[in-house]
C-alpha cells in the first residue's frame, strides 16, 4: 500500500461553499467526483476529511493531495 495519495489535479478546484455545511475532501485521490469523496478509498487506508464551511463564498480545494493545509489548496501542486 502506497503512503501517498493518488495525484487528481495539478490545479486547486474552486468551490461555492455554503457557511455551516460539511464538505467531505477526498484525501485518497481515486474518487470521480473530485475534490470531494465517492468512496472510492475503500480500498485503501485513506479516509475522507471532513471540513465546515466557515462562511459562504468560494475555496480551492487540494486537487494534488499534497497539500499541508487540506482540504484546502497551499500551492504544493507548484513543487510537483
Amino acid at each position: 500500500m502506497t503512503d501517498k495519495a493518488e495525484i487528481a489535479g495539478m490545479t486547486p478546484v474552486g468551490v461555492d461553499v455554503e457557511a455551516g455545511k460539511t464538505y467531505w475532501w477526498c484525501s485518497c485521490g481515486r474518487s470521480k467526483k473530485q475534490p470531494f469523496c465517492d468512496g472510492s478509498h475503500k480500498p485503501t487506508d485513506f479516509v475522507p476529511v471532513g471540513w465546515e464551511a466557515p462562511k459562504t463564498g468560494k475555496v480551492f480545494f487540494c486537487a494534488c493531495k499534497r497539500t499541508q493545509k487540506a482540504p484546502l489548496c497551499d500551492g504544493s501542486h507548484n513543487g510537483l
